[in-house]
Formats: C-alpha cells, sequence, structure tokens
C-alpha cells in the first residue's frame, strides 16, 4: 500500500512518522523532499533544498519533481510518503502534488492531518533554531488547513484514491504527542487492512 501523509508544516508529521515506524518496523517511510534533492545531486550538483527552488529553472524543477515521483512509486512494499498538498508562496499556494506528480505516485489513500492552530505554533517554537520558517498568525495556518483539504480532494481526484482527513482541532491532548499516536495507528491500522490483518 502507499499512503501520502500530508499537514502544515510543524504540524508533527515527524512524530506520527515515528510511531508507525515502532508499531510496523518493515514499513518504508519517504520524505519526497529528499529524494528530489538526491536527484538534484545526481544531475545538478545542487546541495540543499533551497538551492533547488533557488537555482533549477522552472522546467528542471519540474523533472526533478517526476523523476522522484517515479522513483518512489517503484519502491516495493508499504510505503508512506510525508510530503505537502500545498505550499505557501508569495501569499498564495502551489500544488503540493499536482496532476502528473500524483499520477506517477499512484497511491492509495492520502491522509490529511489537521490541527487547531495554536497547537501548531507551540509546536513549531519548540523547534525554534532547527528550521527557519516564516512567522505565521493562527488565521494564516487555518488558510494553509484550508487550501491543503482542497488540494488533497484534487489530487486524489486525479490519483484515483480515498482522503481521510483526521481533523483534531476540536479534541485536545489528553497527554503529550497524543494525536501523533492517534493518526499512527490509523495509519497502521489502513496499511493492515490492506494487508488482511488487523492491528
Amino acid at each position: 500500500m502507499k499512503i501520502v501523509l500530508v499537514a502544515v508544516p510543524g504540524s508533527g508529521k515527524s512524530t506520527t512518522l515515528k510511531f508507525v515506524k515502532e508499531m510496523l518496523p518493515d514499513v518504508t517511510i519517504v520524505n519526497y523532499g529528499d529524494y528530489m534533492l538526491e536527484i538534484a545531486k545526481r544531475q545538478y550538483g545542487i546541495t540543499n533544498r533551497d538551492d533547488m527552488r533557488k537555482k533549477l529553472p522552472v522546467e528542471e524543477y519540474r523533472k526533478v519533481q517526476e523523476l522522484a515521483a517515479e522513483e518512489i512509486a517503484k519502491l516495493p512494499g508499504d510505503v508512506i510518503i510525508d510530503t505537502h498538498a500545498s505550499i505557501r508562496v508569495q501569499g498564495g499556494f502551489y500544488p503540493g502534488l499536482p496532476d502528473r506528480i500524483i499520477t506517477k505516485l499512484r497511491p492509495d489513500a492520502i491522509v490529511l492531518m489537521e490541527f487547531d492552530p495554536k497547537d501548531i505554533l507551540e509546536r513549531r517554537a519548540k523547534d525554534v533554531g532547527l528550521r527557519d520558517r516564516e512567522q505565521e498568525s493562527p488565521e494564516d495556518i487555518e488558510m494553509h488547513q484550508l487550501a491543503n483539504r482542497y488540494y488533497a480532494f484534487a489530487a486524489a481526484n486525479a490519483g484515483e484514491c480515498s482522503v481521510y482527513i483526521l481533523d483534531f482541532r476540536r479534541r485536545p491532548q489528553s497527554r503529550p504527542f497524543e494525536h501523533a499516536e492517534i493518526a499512527a495507528k490509523f495509519i497502521v491500522d489502513l496499511i493492515m487492512r490492506s494487508r488482511g490483518t488487523k492491528q
């Protein structure tokens, strides 16, 4: 099974995927951007993600995107792809999973995680120094989550796959990482059902 996991930056995707790996060690977890960077290194000598966007002409960038999708699609077994449904650009949004990419990836499901923007801002505050993120208001984050929802449905339509929305907005955590654990359990259950077994 191939699952695409999407959420706004700072939502806790990495933590969720860590829990998935603990519950299901044989699953393959890939970061789409890492695959793109490896291809850009091999073909263009690019050394970091920022340079991909700054130094590659748009057509070359798109080519790298497509090559990454083709390589990921060939991976055997159960694969979870960590990527973005939409990318914030100059006050607007750019599709993270355009038709030409999603049709190459051929996922079975897109899992979209949504959170209270205040929770996301708290998580981002703990990441200070780890990531260089633009300051956003709760309203900015909510708008990005809405864009993600629209883009996820559009991608699912082109890729002919299901969308699952894990909406944690009105579900406060009773303990640290509870949302990540619930999301991980949901993903593991999806995979186990596709294998014909129950976790």
